[in-house]
């Protein structure tokens, strides 16, 4: 296991470079990334000039965490259609890039939709390109209020399950500022926790098969000054079964309309082993819907945005 103790005083955390950004320099817009796939060693921009640099971005996952995917797809479609691009051979592309991530194609929708319905309506082609950024910069917007809203209402959530006071929270996978518009999902409320001063520690599982874990949430907890742990996947057990563990936060990549929640290779056996153990477990993520509530399975919450 590797720690970190020290603490760094609330309100003067270093600054973290955007994950996302738009920018409009003399030779035309791009889009900015913080290429995660060099982190922690390195913080790197990747500049995208077009669809085809931005797809295999996706592909690599330069870019990758569901609720950003969205936010770059979204972005890629105005980024081709700022540039004079075929906007429907861009969405399909984008799209096509990780058929898997719902949210992708989700934004990838909105601002093609956008786009067409501005054209559809006499906009001239830099009218229309106008509107499929605005759409892109909206959603950029809703999703960083998403991880505010379930960061705030997260944190009540865990301190009505676990009434001990300073919580032991064990994640999985990356879930932070490097998956969102925002400070993140499951993460945002860990550190909603830490600032609020109700952090005990952070429970990092390395996660698989490419170590987000060990790579990109140890490097955020570190940046934010919060007290974590790295450990090894299989390591997870012994902590429960030594009761250090108050509350499981991981993200949620899919929820189904019971409340099942979809994530990575190995939030399966940390479910199980927090039902065995009484330990509360939490799925925390935004699919692209309306009012953020809570869904309580016996144990098993859950935040996420619902239409109902």
């Amino acid at each position: 296991m590797a720690d970190q103790y020290a603490h760094t005083a609330v309100g003067v955390e270093p600054p973290m470079l955007p994950s996302l950004r738009w920018d409009e320099p003399p030779e035309g817009p791009v889009l900015v990334l913080l290429d995660q796939t060099r982190l922690p060693a390195e913080e790197a921009e990747l500049v995208c000039t077009d669809v085809p640099a931005l797809v295999v971005a996706i592909r690599t996952l330069a870019v990758r965490g569901a609720p950003l995917l969205g936010i770059a797809g979204a972005y890629g479609v105005a980024l081709a259609a700022a540039r004079g691009y075929d906007v429907e051979d861009a969405a399909e592309q984008l799209a096509g890039a990780r058929p898997t991530a719902v949210n992708l194609g989700y934004g990838v929708r909105r601002a093609r939709d956008a786009h067409r319905a501005a054209a559809g309506q006499g906009a001239d082609a830099k009218g229309a390109a106008a509107a499929a950024l605005t759409e892109a910069k909206r959603l950029h917007r809703e999703d960083a209020q998403a991880s505010a809203d379930m960061a705030a209402f997260g944190l009540a959530f865990l301190d009505e399950l676990v009434s001990a006071g300073g919580h032991r929270i064990l994640t999985h996978c990356n879930t932070g500022a490097l998956v969102s518009g925002g400070e993140g999902t499951a993460f945002a409320v860990a550190k909603a926790a830490h600032r609020a001063g109700r952090l005990r520690r952070l429970w990092v599982d390395e996660t698989r098969p490419l170590l987000q874990g060990a790579r990109l949430t140890a490097y955020e907890a570190a940046r934010s000054g919060m007290a974590y742990t790295l450990l090894t996947d299989n390591a997870a057990g012994s902590l429960f079964a030594a009761g250090e563990v108050d509350a499981v936060l991981i993200g949620a990549d899919r929820i189904a309309a019971d409340g099942s929640v979809a994530n990575k290779v190995g939030s399966y056996p940390l479910a199980v082993l927090a039902k065995y153990h009484h330990v509360p477990w939490g799925g925390v993520g935004a699919p692209p819907t309306k009012l953020l509530v809570p869904h309580d399975r016996g144990g098993v919450f859950v935040l996420y945005k619902s239409d109902e």
